[in-house]
């Protein structure tokens, strides 16, 4: 059976793999600069607000002395009043500020988190298309949402640890402190033997946390593979054996979480054991002072209520640390991540592109997935203005070609000149600027069928947009649908056939309005009347425009000016139908596998 690859060789992290520069790389000073700065003023807004509720415990311990020396013990009935009224309002003013920061921290979590999506989402979409072959929808879905909301949870955490919990923590002190120091210390005798077990508990929680998302990923994309090709799963009876693959993914996410968990409750727990061996000395020491009538009831009772409410504050402090170490594991992949290089060496500045209708120039080009060569010293000319077919055998590089074209990738070695013009002077949006595409392999999104031919474009007039409609043979399509141009083309637009996702296509083509058509296959899945139509249609829009065609069925492009054939990443052929029949070659041999009848 085939195993997922282990989560820790994703190439995004192995990227930055042994950098130390990386690895010392402060996480906080970076999030700081760019995310949590633009939200100093509700911070430090929050952060007073938390203060005034951290508050609160302090003065609560504070009042417990008056409450059992003056009013229990004395028998004072109108101190009880004041007394009772003044814990009332510091309860009524907790829970008020418990809103207020609590309001204001899901709002600053929010941002931070929608802000670190959006740049996600802009540098992978800035990636060549090389990064895309090497990383999978699933996994980089996981990045953008599963660390984002890694991270989003632990603003709240920290904030109120830093902000009510510290605040809480030097008020109860204060008072314990202004009770009997020595009380105090004792309390605190067996902090030191948190500092070994902390460190040791952070390292390995951290470990833990990057495994997590690491088979969160795996499992995104799992998922993702599976979806995606649910029709040959069912058609081949895979359902047990692609479930079975999920249930190892979710086991190894399962191990790893319950890893991270026992690490994570390990240091509160820990945190127990100090504090019960604290109170432990208090009682002995404090209790004695009591019985020999050397302190008060009430001195005591307001240092027991302190240092009890010490407890929950110093846990949650605890349980912080392994809540940052959670985070700081997605913030350190969420950072890789904007670190990866684009791999697009292009200017952001490039000259202006080619005016009118340009050539195309391939000269002496090699290109190479890893490891598999594709094209091997490709040249030939598209001549303006013409229309110009490439033929070949499956894996002779045809779509390769339109890949560079498109700046889709970038050639090893060689040359392509656009109107001229060296590609590699224009910027990307510039270059693909001059091409419109009809694939065989129509992409289409969930959104309305008009949103899919538009694609963003608002300047389109109605009359205009009307006529592609009808020049790409859509409007027969349309009036079936419920809604008109309304209608949504469904996940990867399986609510239309394949024949109606071409045509939304081949009118998107017609949008574009590009000085150069690409074709691969735009007809393939038609029938035969829509075939003659829409034949006819991208006929009237090649006019006055360079186009080039990818063909299989050779009796499409019989009337192409030139045709090129390719073999093994080369040009081995080229001329007119007529010319390549007569030469006998692979041309002529292909054709005569297709028409051999």
């Amino acid at each position: 059976m085939q195993t997922d690859p282990t989560p820790d060789t994703h190439p995004i992290d192995r990227a930055a793999d042994g950098d130390p520069a990386y690895a010392s790389r402060p996480l906080f000073r970076r999030l700081w600069g760019t995310y949590l700065r633009p939200h100093l003023w509700l911070m430090v807004l929050s952060f007073a607000v938390m203060s005034i509720e951290g508050s609160t415990l302090g003065l609560l311990s504070w009042m417990i002395q008056p409450l059992f020396d003056k009013v229990f013990a004395s028998g004072g009935g109108d101190a009880l009043v004041w007394v009772g009224l003044a814990i009332l309002g510091l309860f009524l003013l907790r829970a008020a500020t418990t809103i207020i920061s609590r309001t204001l921290l899901a709002l600053i979590s929010v941002r931070i988190a929608s802000h670190l999506q959006v740049d996600m989402l802009a540098h992978i979409l800035k990636q060549a298309g090389s990064f895309f072959q090497r990383h999978s929808p699933g996994a980089l879905m996981d990045r953008v949402q599963g660390d984002s909301a890694a991270v989003q949870g632990i603003w709240q955490t920290v904030v109120v640890g830093a902000g009510r919990d510290v605040v809480a923590l030097i008020g109860l002190f204060a008072v314990a402190i202004g009770i009997d120091w020595r009380w105090t210390l004792a309390t605190l005798v067996g902090a030191p033997l948190l500092i070994v077990p902390s460190v040791v508990l952070q390292r390995y929680l951290r470990r833990k946390a990057t495994q997590i998302r690491d088979e969160a990923a795996a499992r995104s994309t799992r998922l993702d593979e599976i979806f995606h090709g649910i029709n040959a799963i069912k058609l081949n009876r895979q359902e047990s054996h692609q479930t079975g693959r999920f249930v190892q993914v979710v086991e190894r996410l399962n191990r790893a979480y319950r890893k991270s968990v026992v690490a994570a409750q390990t240091m509160p727990a820990m945190i127990d054991i100090v504090t019960g061996v604290g109170f432990f000395a208090v009682l002995m020491l404090g209790g004695r002072e009591v019985a020999a009538g050397e302190r008060t009831v009430g001195e005591f009772m307001s240092f027991f209520t302190a240092m009890t409410l010490t407890f929950q504050p110093i846990r949650r402090l605890g349980e912080i640390s392994g809540q940052w170490q959670i985070a700081a594991a997605s913030l350190e992949r969420i950072f890789r991540l904007l670190d990866t290089d684009t791999g697009e060496p292009r200017p952001a500045l490039g000259a202006p592109p080619p005016q009118g209708v340009p050539g195309i120039e391939l000269r002496d080009v090699h290109f190479a997935y890893p490891g598999v060569p594709v094209l091997n010293g490709l040249t030939f000319t598209a001549e303006a203005g013409r229309m110009t077919a490439i033929v070949g055998p499956s894996g002779a590089g045809k779509s390769t070609v339109f890949h560079l074209l498109t700046a889709l990738a970038e050639p090893d070695a060689g040359e392509i000149r656009i109107g001229g013009q060296d590609v590699r002077a224009l910027t990307l949006s510039d270059q693909r600027s001059l091409f419109a595409t009809v694939s065989q392999d129509t992409a289409l999104f969930d959104e309305t069928l008009q949103d899919n031919i538009l694609m963003g474009r608002a300047d389109i007039a109605p009359d205009r947009l009307r006529s592609v409609i009808s020049a790409a043979h859509l409007d027969e399509v349309v009036a079936t649908m419920p809604d008109g141009l309304a209608t949504p083309a469904g996940p990867r637009g399986s609510a239309l056939s394949g024949g109606q996702r071409q045509r939304v296509a081949i009118a998107r083509a017609l949008v574009a309005d590009a000085p150069v058509l690409l074709l691969d296959e735009a007809t393939s899945a038609l029938d035969a009347k829509s075939e003659a139509a829409v034949a006819e249609a991208l006929s009237s829009l090649a006019k006055g425009r360079t186009t080039l065609v990818i063909a299989h069925r050779l009796s499409t492009v019989r009337e192409a000016h030139r045709i090129i054939v390719m073999d093994r990443g080369r040009v081995v052929e080229q001329g007119t139908h007529d010319e390549l029949l007569a030469k006998g070659g692979l041309y002529a041999g292909l054709h005569a596998l297709q028409f051999k009848d």
